[in-house]
């Protein structure tokens, strides 16, 4: 029996565990994670906005599968021993390890980032209050404009060096520029935020703009587990891999979703859903291959989509070129909203199945925009 062993119970490493428990019986699987509450990235500005979301348990997801569910955190990956060390001296063995640590927005000084519990409860206490979004990338317009429908009397402000939805086509861009006016959003571009006070967001010029919240939205950094046990990292702290996924470095070792940088032949993916969870399933894959003597396959990913909710009953859907460039099709309003929770509802389905889900079947390889 082999041990596999999945750090990280987020969207990808959660396909990736349930892909290898039911594709095999040769293998005990086991996922870790610091709580047993599945997170809904997709609907984190849904919380922030006070909605109440569905509660979804981890083991209950995972276990029916053959998965064994630890509740600890990683603290430390000694990969001469083949062993992670959770922060309270326990140790978990693993013959093949699915880093699947995700990545986050830094913390920065006065401001809340979109998976803070609290910015809810602060958006909660300022109604008519001032809330500022420093930047107008996906995560930002659907924080910003969920903000505004959920209060109306809240003034809202979105700070940002480039134009939101500046990678999408100029209809679905024009549409969602008409959403932000219709919901109030007042939109500041080409500033930047220096640093966020108390009370206030100084701009880089020096000017001060009152704020009662704030919410920071910009960059992502990976988890330094990795560096600090010696595996090859880029400069952004994510695992580098091979066309298979696994580390470079140590191949008994595999990195996906936002944890790894992953290079297609129109460059490194950024992390999203749509990309992690092929990475979750080509993975489990490319594991049972391994453990039946065959080599694993490249991994090939081409996008599909930049879905955006635009409060509860409006949303833009831009469709996209393999390498994430914008193509001619858009969709809008409720057929959009329809569109965008069939996607963020499809990944509980995909544990709950009682088959392996094919890696093909969750995402496109690009074709031949996308030729390893």
């Amino acid at each position: 029996m082999n041990d596999i062993l999945i750090i990280g119970a987020g969207y990808t490493g959660m396909m990736a565990a349930v892909g290898v428990a039911r594709r095999t019986k040769a293998a005990r699987v086991t996922i870790l994670n610091p709580v047993d509450r599945f997170n809904e990235r997709l609907r984190q500005h849904q919380a922030a906005a006070g909605h109440e979301l569905a509660e979804f348990r981890i083991p209950d997801l995972v276990e029916p599968a053959g998965v064994r569910f630890v509740l600890g955190r990683a603290a430390a990956i000694d990969t001469a021993a083949g062993r992670v060390v959770l922060d309270d001296g326990r140790d978990l063995h693993y013959d093949t390890l699915v880093y699947a640590l995700g990545s986050r927005t830094p913390q920065v000084p006065n401001a809340y980032t979109i998976d803070d519990p609290k910015l809810a409860v602060a958006l909660r206490d300022n109604p008519t209050g001032v809330f500022t979004v420093a930047g107008a990338g996906l995560t930002g317009i659907e924080a910003a404009t969920e903000a505004a429908e959920a209060y109306p009397d809240l003034k809202v402000r979105l700070v940002s060096r480039g134009e939101p939805g500046s990678m999408m086509g100029p209809k679905a861009r024009v549409y969602l520029l008409k959403a932000l006016d219709r919901l109030g959003v007042e939109v500041r571009t080409g500033v930047s935020v220096a640093q966020v006070l108390p009370d206030a967001v100084e701009l880089d010029g020096g000017e001060r703009l009152p704020s009662d919240v704030t919410l920071w939205t910009t960059g992502v950094q990976a988890p330094p587990l990795a560096a600090e046990a010696g595996i090859e990292t880029d400069a952004t702290g994510r695992v580098v891999v091979d066309a298979t996924l696994r580390s470079v470095s140590h191949p008994n070792i595999y990195a996906i979703g936002d944890a790894a940088a992953i290079r297609q032949a129109y460059g490194v993916i950024h992390g999203t859903c749509q990309s992690g969870i092929p990475s979750g399933a080509h993975t489990a894959e490319s594991i049972v291959r391994e453990l039946k003597g065959k080599a694993p396959k490249p991994f090939r990913f081409g996008y599909i989509h930049q879905p955006v909710s635009l409060g509860r009953g409006d949303a833009v859907i831009q469709f996209t070129n393999p390498d994430d460039t914008p193509s001619r099709w858009y969709l809008k309003g409720r057929a959009a909203v329809a569109y965008k929770e069939a996607v963020s509802s499809s990944p509980v389905k995909f544990y709950r199945s009682r088959t392996a889900i094919p890696a093909r079947l969750t995402g496109r390889t690009g074709g031949r925009r996308n030729r390893l």
